[in-house]
């Protein structure tokens, strides 16, 4: 339980709350703490490339249409 941070500079990515279950071996979160979170930049069709929204280090994707409700984003 908790706030997952970046590794890099120590800023508030996302909530324990909106981790849940899914197929990959990685977390997976619904959405970002605060709208600032992360920054995000298409990388190809369905899936944007995410990074610090404070630092730039990366983090991985968003995959669009992908969370546990239908309309819903996987990060």
């Amino acid at each position: 339980p908790g706030i997952y941070v970046c590794a890099k500079c120590g800023h508030e990515l996302f909530s324990s709350r909106a981790k849940y279950e899914h197929s990959s071996p990685w977390p997976a979160f619904t959405e970002t703490v605060h709208e600032d979170s992360v920054a995000k930049r298409k990388e190809r069709p369905g899936a944007l490339k995410v990074s610090c929204g404070k630092c730039g280090n990366g983090l991985g994707h968003e995959f669009l249409n992908d969370g546990p409700k239908r309309g819903q984003s996987r990060f």
